[in-house]
Protein backbone atom coordinates (compact mmCIF):
# COMPACT_ATOMS: atom_id res chain seq x y z
CA UNK A 1 0.00 0.00 0.00
CA UNK A 2 1.41 3.28 -0.92
CA UNK A 3 2.32 5.88 2.07
CA UNK A 4 0.36 8.80 0.56
CA UNK A 5 -3.07 6.71 -0.48
CA UNK A 6 -4.73 10.08 -0.26
CA UNK A 7 -2.42 11.82 -2.69
CA UNK A 8 -2.35 9.16 -5.32
CA UNK A 9 -6.29 9.17 -4.89
CA UNK A 10 -6.15 12.94 -5.31
CA UNK A 11 -4.42 12.40 -8.58
CA UNK A 12 -1.80 14.88 -10.55
CA UNK A 13 -2.13 18.10 -9.12
CA UNK A 14 -0.93 19.80 -12.12
CA UNK A 15 -3.24 18.36 -14.19
CA UNK A 16 -6.98 19.71 -14.32
CA UNK A 17 -8.34 16.99 -15.54
CA UNK A 18 -6.84 14.82 -12.88
CA UNK A 19 -8.23 17.25 -9.89
CA UNK A 20 -11.54 17.17 -11.57
CA UNK A 21 -12.18 13.85 -12.14
CA UNK A 22 -10.91 13.20 -8.35
CA UNK A 23 -13.66 15.71 -7.52
CA UNK A 24 -16.52 14.33 -8.62
CA UNK A 25 -15.67 11.17 -7.43
CA UNK A 26 -14.41 11.76 -3.62
CA UNK A 27 -16.67 15.45 -3.12
CA UNK A 28 -20.62 15.77 -2.87
CA UNK A 29 -22.22 16.43 -6.06
CA UNK A 30 -23.77 20.09 -4.19
CA UNK A 31 -21.94 21.94 -7.04
CA UNK A 32 -20.87 21.70 -10.48
CA UNK A 33 -18.01 24.12 -10.91
CA UNK A 34 -16.44 26.01 -13.94
CA UNK A 35 -13.83 23.44 -15.74
CA UNK A 36 -11.26 25.80 -13.63
CA UNK A 37 -8.84 24.66 -11.08
CA UNK A 38 -7.63 27.84 -9.48
CA UNK A 39 -4.35 27.27 -7.63
CA UNK A 40 -3.40 30.97 -7.10
CA UNK A 41 -4.57 34.40 -6.69
CA UNK A 42 -3.82 37.76 -5.45
CA UNK A 43 -5.56 41.53 -6.15
CA UNK A 44 -8.33 40.46 -9.06
CA UNK A 45 -6.55 37.62 -10.26
CA UNK A 46 -5.86 34.06 -10.14
CA UNK A 47 -4.33 31.39 -11.87
CA UNK A 48 -5.28 27.56 -12.53
CA UNK A 49 -2.59 24.74 -11.63
CA UNK A 50 -1.58 25.55 -15.51
CA UNK A 51 -0.45 29.08 -14.76
CA UNK A 52 -3.01 30.57 -17.05
CA UNK A 53 -4.69 33.87 -15.49
CA UNK A 54 -8.20 34.75 -14.92
CA UNK A 55 -9.74 38.11 -14.04
CA UNK A 56 -11.98 37.50 -10.75
CA UNK A 57 -15.04 39.03 -11.40
CA UNK A 58 -17.43 36.96 -8.52
CA UNK A 59 -14.87 37.45 -5.75
CA UNK A 60 -16.02 34.75 -4.00
CA UNK A 61 -20.00 35.72 -3.66
CA UNK A 62 -18.88 39.06 -2.40
CA UNK A 63 -16.36 37.06 0.26
CA UNK A 64 -13.59 38.91 -1.68
CA UNK A 65 -14.64 42.34 -1.73
CA UNK A 66 -10.84 43.62 -0.95
CA UNK A 67 -9.36 40.91 -3.45
CA UNK A 68 -7.26 37.85 -3.12
CA UNK A 69 -4.58 37.97 -0.33
CA UNK A 70 -5.13 41.57 0.38
CA UNK A 71 -1.75 42.76 2.21
CA UNK A 72 -3.32 44.24 5.11
CA UNK A 73 -5.66 41.30 5.79
CA UNK A 74 -2.82 38.88 5.48
CA UNK A 75 -0.77 41.10 7.90
CA UNK A 76 -3.22 40.85 10.55
CA UNK A 77 -3.81 37.05 9.64
CA UNK A 78 -0.09 36.35 10.54
CA UNK A 79 0.49 38.67 13.10
CA UNK A 80 -2.49 36.62 15.23
CA UNK A 81 -1.48 33.46 14.12
CA UNK A 82 1.45 33.45 15.34
CA UNK A 83 -0.22 34.41 19.04
CA UNK A 84 -3.50 33.04 19.81
CA UNK A 85 -6.20 31.46 17.19
CA UNK A 86 -9.29 29.76 19.36
CA UNK A 87 -10.09 30.19 22.54
CA UNK A 88 -14.04 29.50 22.47
CA UNK A 89 -16.09 31.58 24.25
CA UNK A 90 -15.74 29.84 27.93
CA UNK A 91 -12.76 32.24 27.90
CA UNK A 92 -12.23 36.05 27.17
CA UNK A 93 -9.65 36.76 24.37
CA UNK A 94 -7.71 40.50 23.63
CA UNK A 95 -9.51 40.93 19.93
CA UNK A 96 -13.19 40.49 20.63
CA UNK A 97 -13.91 43.72 22.22
CA UNK A 98 -11.76 45.63 19.75
CA UNK A 99 -13.92 44.26 16.75
CA UNK A 100 -17.25 44.50 18.33
CA UNK A 101 -16.31 48.12 19.12
CA UNK A 102 -15.53 48.62 15.31
CA UNK A 103 -18.62 47.03 14.10
CA UNK A 104 -20.53 49.54 16.42
CA UNK A 105 -18.95 52.55 14.97
CA UNK A 106 -18.79 51.01 11.11
CA UNK A 107 -22.95 49.83 11.39
CA UNK A 108 -24.44 52.71 13.85
CA UNK A 109 -25.73 49.57 16.20
CA UNK A 110 -24.23 48.77 19.98
CA UNK A 111 -24.15 45.07 19.89
CA UNK A 112 -22.27 42.05 18.54
CA UNK A 113 -23.71 38.39 18.58
CA UNK A 114 -20.23 36.95 16.67
CA UNK A 115 -20.56 33.98 14.25
CA UNK A 116 -19.31 32.01 11.53
CA UNK A 117 -20.79 31.85 8.44
CA UNK A 118 -24.14 33.70 6.85
CA UNK A 119 -26.52 30.72 7.61
CA UNK A 120 -25.34 30.79 11.08
CA UNK A 121 -26.07 34.81 11.24
CA UNK A 122 -29.48 34.12 9.83
CA UNK A 123 -30.40 31.32 12.35
CA UNK A 124 -29.53 33.64 14.93
CA UNK A 125 -31.38 36.18 14.07
CA UNK A 126 -34.52 34.25 13.87
CA UNK A 127 -34.08 32.96 17.70
CA UNK A 128 -33.15 36.41 18.39
CA UNK A 129 -36.59 38.01 17.23
CA UNK A 130 -38.35 34.96 18.26
CA UNK A 131 -37.26 35.68 21.24
CA UNK A 132 -37.75 39.44 21.47
CA UNK A 133 -41.37 38.19 20.51
CA UNK A 134 -42.23 36.57 23.29
CA UNK A 135 -40.10 38.37 26.04
CA UNK A 136 -40.81 41.96 25.00
CA UNK A 137 -43.77 41.92 22.69
CA UNK A 138 -45.67 39.61 24.49
CA UNK A 139 -46.80 36.89 21.72
CA UNK A 140 -48.11 33.89 22.93
CA UNK A 141 -45.39 31.07 23.13
CA UNK A 142 -44.66 29.43 19.89
CA UNK A 143 -46.82 31.90 17.56
CA UNK A 144 -44.45 33.95 16.48
CA UNK A 145 -43.73 35.00 12.90
CA UNK A 146 -41.20 36.30 10.81
CA UNK A 147 -42.23 37.64 7.34
CA UNK A 148 -40.10 36.94 4.26
CA UNK A 149 -39.77 37.80 0.85
CA UNK A 150 -40.09 35.49 -2.23
CA UNK A 151 -37.09 34.96 -4.18
CA UNK A 152 -35.24 35.19 -0.64
CA UNK A 153 -31.63 33.51 -0.39
CA UNK A 154 -30.73 33.56 3.33
CA UNK A 155 -28.75 30.14 3.48
CA UNK A 156 -28.63 26.24 3.23
CA UNK A 157 -30.14 25.45 6.62
CA UNK A 158 -32.97 23.22 7.18
CA UNK A 159 -35.03 26.30 8.92
CA UNK A 160 -33.97 28.80 5.98
CA UNK A 161 -34.46 26.75 2.96
CA UNK A 162 -37.77 25.99 4.67
CA UNK A 163 -38.90 29.46 3.82
CA UNK A 164 -37.19 29.55 0.24
CA UNK A 165 -39.59 29.60 -3.43
CA UNK A 166 -36.42 28.57 -4.97
CA UNK A 167 -37.63 24.59 -5.93
CA UNK A 168 -33.87 23.55 -6.48
CA UNK A 169 -33.07 25.15 -2.89
CA UNK A 170 -36.68 24.02 -0.99
CA UNK A 171 -37.56 20.46 -2.30
CA UNK A 172 -36.60 17.24 -0.95
CA UNK A 173 -35.34 18.67 2.30
CA UNK A 174 -38.53 19.01 4.29
CA UNK A 175 -40.09 18.45 6.87
CA UNK A 176 -40.06 22.42 7.54
CA UNK A 177 -40.22 24.44 10.74
CA UNK A 178 -43.31 26.50 10.84
CA UNK A 179 -43.72 30.59 11.54
CA UNK A 180 -42.94 31.94 8.37
CA UNK A 181 -45.07 34.26 6.27
CA UNK A 182 -43.47 34.43 2.88
CA UNK A 183 -44.72 37.89 0.41
CA UNK A 184 -43.49 39.31 -2.78
CA UNK A 185 -40.45 41.38 -3.00
CA UNK A 186 -40.34 44.92 -3.51
CA UNK A 187 -44.26 44.75 -2.33
CA UNK A 188 -44.47 47.37 0.36
CA UNK A 189 -48.63 47.36 0.68
CA UNK A 190 -48.42 42.83 0.58
CA UNK A 191 -45.55 43.24 3.42
CA UNK A 192 -47.80 45.99 5.58
CA UNK A 193 -51.21 43.41 5.44
CA UNK A 194 -48.77 40.58 6.60
CA UNK A 195 -48.05 42.00 9.76
CA UNK A 196 -49.83 41.75 12.28
CA UNK A 197 -49.74 40.65 16.66
CA UNK A 198 -47.53 37.40 16.39
CA UNK A 199 -44.93 38.93 13.84
CA UNK A 200 -41.58 38.85 15.51
CA UNK A 201 -39.72 40.64 12.60
CA UNK A 202 -39.77 41.22 9.24
CA UNK A 203 -36.47 39.29 7.49
CA UNK A 204 -35.32 40.40 4.35
CA UNK A 205 -32.03 41.35 2.08
CA UNK A 206 -32.00 45.03 0.25
CA UNK A 207 -30.75 43.80 -3.07
CA UNK A 208 -31.41 40.17 -4.12
CA UNK A 209 -28.19 38.93 -4.65
CA UNK A 210 -28.93 35.24 -5.76
CA UNK A 211 -32.36 36.13 -7.45
CA UNK A 212 -29.80 38.09 -10.28
CA UNK A 213 -29.30 41.04 -8.03
CA UNK A 214 -32.79 42.41 -7.86
CA UNK A 215 -32.43 45.71 -6.62
CA UNK A 216 -36.14 47.31 -5.09
CA UNK A 217 -37.20 50.63 -5.89
CA UNK A 218 -36.16 53.58 -4.45
CA UNK A 219 -38.27 54.48 -0.77
CA UNK A 220 -39.21 50.52 -0.45
CA UNK A 221 -36.19 49.79 2.10
CA UNK A 222 -37.30 53.06 4.11
CA UNK A 223 -41.19 52.27 3.84
CA UNK A 224 -40.31 48.61 5.23
CA UNK A 225 -38.50 50.71 8.12
CA UNK A 226 -41.60 52.66 8.77
CA UNK A 227 -44.15 49.62 8.60
CA UNK A 228 -41.91 47.50 11.11
CA UNK A 229 -42.04 50.70 13.47
CA UNK A 230 -45.36 51.57 13.25
CA UNK A 231 -46.67 47.39 13.88
CA UNK A 232 -44.21 46.80 17.01
CA UNK A 233 -42.03 44.57 14.41
CA UNK A 234 -38.30 43.96 14.44
CA UNK A 235 -36.68 44.97 10.78
CA UNK A 236 -33.54 42.38 10.17
CA UNK A 237 -31.69 43.14 7.03
CA UNK A 238 -29.47 40.56 5.29
CA UNK A 239 -26.36 42.14 4.52
CA UNK A 240 -24.38 39.60 3.69
CA UNK A 241 -23.77 39.63 0.85
CA UNK A 242 -24.77 43.28 -0.46
CA UNK A 243 -22.63 44.95 2.71
CA UNK A 244 -19.44 45.75 3.43
CA UNK A 245 -19.14 48.26 0.71
CA UNK A 246 -20.01 46.30 -2.43
CA UNK A 247 -22.92 48.71 -3.70
CA UNK A 248 -20.60 52.03 -2.93
CA UNK A 249 -21.73 52.63 0.64
CA UNK A 250 -21.28 50.55 3.69
CA UNK A 251 -24.67 49.26 3.62
CA UNK A 252 -26.93 49.12 0.96
CA UNK A 253 -29.65 50.01 3.15
CA UNK A 254 -27.19 53.32 3.90
CA UNK A 255 -28.61 54.69 0.51
CA UNK A 256 -31.93 55.49 1.84
CA UNK A 257 -30.61 56.32 5.41
CA UNK A 258 -32.23 53.11 7.10
CA UNK A 259 -31.21 51.62 10.12
CA UNK A 260 -32.39 48.04 11.33
CA UNK A 261 -33.03 46.56 14.34
CA UNK A 262 -30.72 43.35 13.11
CA UNK A 263 -28.46 43.69 10.78
CA UNK A 264 -26.80 40.07 9.50
CA UNK A 265 -22.96 40.72 8.18
CA UNK A 266 -20.84 38.29 6.80
CA UNK A 267 -18.63 37.49 3.33
CA UNK A 268 -16.87 40.22 3.57
CA UNK A 269 -15.99 40.63 6.75
CA UNK A 270 -13.90 37.58 6.99
CA UNK A 271 -11.76 39.30 4.21
CA UNK A 272 -11.32 36.05 1.99
CA UNK A 273 -9.24 34.49 4.25
CA UNK A 274 -12.05 33.40 7.13
CA UNK A 275 -15.27 32.81 7.91
CA UNK A 276 -16.59 35.40 9.91
CA UNK A 277 -20.30 36.42 10.43
CA UNK A 278 -22.30 38.89 12.80
CA UNK A 279 -25.55 39.56 13.77
CA UNK A 280 -25.11 43.53 15.13
CA UNK A 281 -28.51 45.16 16.76
CA UNK A 282 -29.85 47.61 18.98
CA UNK A 283 -28.68 47.04 22.90
CA UNK A 284 -32.44 46.11 23.70
CA UNK A 285 -33.07 43.46 21.37
CA UNK A 286 -29.82 41.52 21.72
CA UNK A 287 -30.57 41.88 25.72
CA UNK A 288 -32.94 38.91 24.68
CA UNK A 289 -30.04 36.70 25.05
CA UNK A 290 -28.66 35.21 28.01
CA UNK A 291 -25.88 32.74 29.17
CA UNK A 292 -26.40 29.16 27.24
CA UNK A 293 -29.24 30.51 25.32
CA UNK A 294 -27.04 30.09 21.95
CA UNK A 295 -23.26 30.28 21.11
CA UNK A 296 -20.44 28.73 19.01
CA UNK A 297 -17.28 27.48 19.47
CA UNK A 298 -15.27 29.51 16.57
CA UNK A 299 -17.86 32.61 16.92
CA UNK A 300 -15.82 35.42 17.88
CA UNK A 301 -12.55 33.71 18.22
CA UNK A 302 -8.89 35.64 18.09
CA UNK A 303 -7.69 34.82 14.15
CA UNK A 304 -11.56 35.69 13.29
CA UNK A 305 -11.84 38.85 15.26
CA UNK A 306 -8.70 40.21 14.39
CA UNK A 307 -9.24 39.96 10.73
CA UNK A 308 -12.67 41.24 10.90
CA UNK A 309 -10.93 44.46 12.66
CA UNK A 310 -8.52 44.59 9.92
CA UNK A 311 -11.31 44.66 7.23
CA UNK A 312 -13.41 47.45 9.46
CA UNK A 313 -10.07 49.74 9.31
CA UNK A 314 -10.34 49.41 5.33
CA UNK A 315 -14.04 50.43 5.41
CA UNK A 316 -13.28 53.13 7.79
CA UNK A 317 -11.41 55.49 5.09
CA UNK A 318 -14.15 55.23 2.77
CA UNK A 319 -12.43 54.38 -0.12
CA UNK A 320 -13.78 51.06 -1.50
CA UNK A 321 -17.11 52.58 -1.18
CA UNK A 322 -15.98 55.91 -2.99
CA UNK A 323 -14.55 52.91 -5.71
CA UNK A 324 -17.49 50.61 -6.06
CA UNK A 325 -19.78 53.40 -6.26
CA UNK A 326 -17.50 54.99 -9.30
CA UNK A 327 -16.64 52.30 -11.04
CA UNK A 328 -20.50 50.99 -10.53
CA UNK A 329 -20.87 53.83 -12.83
CA UNK A 330 -17.96 52.39 -15.56
CA UNK A 331 -20.10 49.05 -15.25
CA UNK A 332 -23.54 50.40 -15.49
CA UNK A 333 -22.58 52.39 -18.73
CA UNK A 334 -20.74 49.51 -20.36
CA UNK A 335 -23.78 47.30 -19.45
CA UNK A 336 -26.34 49.49 -21.31
CA UNK A 337 -24.23 49.98 -24.37
CA UNK A 338 -24.35 45.93 -24.58
CA UNK A 339 -28.05 46.55 -24.14
CA UNK A 340 -29.93 45.21 -27.08
CA UNK A 341 -26.41 43.58 -28.17
CA UNK A 342 -26.78 40.16 -26.85
CA UNK A 343 -28.28 41.86 -22.99
CA UNK A 344 -31.93 41.81 -22.55
CA UNK A 345 -31.33 44.09 -19.60
CA UNK A 346 -29.37 44.47 -16.21
CA UNK A 347 -30.10 45.88 -13.12
CA UNK A 348 -27.03 46.44 -9.94
CA UNK A 349 -25.63 49.24 -7.74
CA UNK A 350 -22.10 50.16 -7.36
CA UNK A 351 -19.71 46.95 -7.82
CA UNK A 352 -22.71 44.09 -8.37
CA UNK A 353 -25.19 43.32 -11.52
CA UNK A 354 -27.19 40.90 -12.32
CA UNK A 355 -27.31 40.64 -16.56
CA UNK A 356 -30.20 38.85 -18.51
CA UNK A 357 -28.59 37.36 -21.55
CA UNK A 358 -30.82 36.78 -24.85
CA UNK A 359 -31.01 33.16 -24.31
CA UNK A 360 -30.98 32.67 -28.20
CA UNK A 361 -26.93 33.21 -27.42
CA UNK A 362 -27.42 30.39 -24.59
CA UNK A 363 -27.77 29.81 -21.23
CA UNK A 364 -25.89 31.70 -18.29
CA UNK A 365 -23.89 28.65 -17.62
CA UNK A 366 -22.68 28.30 -21.48
CA UNK A 367 -21.65 32.28 -21.48
CA UNK A 368 -19.33 31.63 -18.35
CA UNK A 369 -17.99 28.89 -20.01
CA UNK A 370 -17.31 30.66 -23.06
CA UNK A 371 -15.75 33.55 -20.81
CA UNK A 372 -14.00 31.61 -18.56
CA UNK A 373 -12.12 30.66 -21.93
CA UNK A 374 -11.50 34.30 -22.64
CA UNK A 375 -9.94 34.61 -19.31
CA UNK A 376 -12.88 35.85 -17.25
CA UNK A 377 -14.62 34.18 -13.87
CA UNK A 378 -17.99 34.92 -13.88
CA UNK A 379 -21.14 33.13 -11.90
CA UNK A 380 -24.69 32.29 -13.83
CA UNK A 381 -28.44 32.13 -11.97
CA UNK A 382 -31.22 31.17 -13.12
CA UNK A 383 -31.33 30.35 -16.85
CA UNK A 384 -29.77 33.03 -18.89
CA UNK A 385 -28.35 35.46 -16.14
CA UNK A 386 -25.09 35.58 -15.00
CA UNK A 387 -23.72 37.84 -12.14
CA UNK A 388 -20.72 40.62 -11.40
CA UNK A 389 -19.62 41.22 -8.62
CA UNK A 390 -15.55 42.00 -9.11
CA UNK A 391 -13.21 43.34 -6.08
CA UNK A 392 -13.55 46.59 -5.09
CA UNK A 393 -9.69 47.21 -5.88
CA UNK A 394 -10.20 46.19 -9.52
CA UNK A 395 -9.04 48.92 -11.94
CA UNK A 396 -10.88 50.61 -14.43
CA UNK A 397 -9.05 49.60 -17.14
CA UNK A 398 -9.30 45.73 -15.83
CA UNK A 399 -13.14 46.61 -15.77
CA UNK A 400 -13.63 47.54 -19.07
CA UNK A 401 -11.02 45.17 -20.89
CA UNK A 402 -13.72 42.82 -19.42
CA UNK A 403 -16.40 44.50 -20.73
CA UNK A 404 -14.82 44.65 -24.29
CA UNK A 405 -14.29 41.03 -23.84
CA UNK A 406 -17.84 40.16 -22.37
CA UNK A 407 -19.27 42.09 -26.21
CA UNK A 408 -16.65 40.37 -27.89
CA UNK A 409 -18.32 37.07 -26.73
CA UNK A 410 -22.12 38.12 -27.08
CA UNK A 411 -21.37 39.12 -30.83
CA UNK A 412 -19.24 35.78 -31.44
CA UNK A 413 -22.94 34.00 -30.01
CA UNK A 414 -25.50 35.99 -32.02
Amino acid sequence: MSAHPSTEAAGDPTDPAAVIAAEDRLVAHNYRPLPVVVARGEGVWVEDVRGNRYLDLLAGYSALNFGHRHPALVEAAHRQLDTLTLTSRAFHNDRLAAFAAGLAELTGLDVTLPMNTGAEAVESAIKIARKWAYEVKGVPRDRARIVVAADNFHGRTTTIVGFSTDPVAHDGFGPYAPGFTVVPYNDLPALEAALDDTTAAVLIEPIQGEAGVIVPDDGYLRGVREATRRAGVLFAADEIQSGLGRTGRTLALDHEGVRPDLLLLGKALGGGLVPVSAVVGTREVMAVLRPGEHGSTFGGNPLSAAIGTAVINLLATGEYQERAERLGKVLAAGLGRLTGRGVLRHRGRGLWAGIDIDPAIGTGRQLSERLMARGLLVKDTHGSTIRIAPPLTIEEEELTGALDILGEVLAEGS
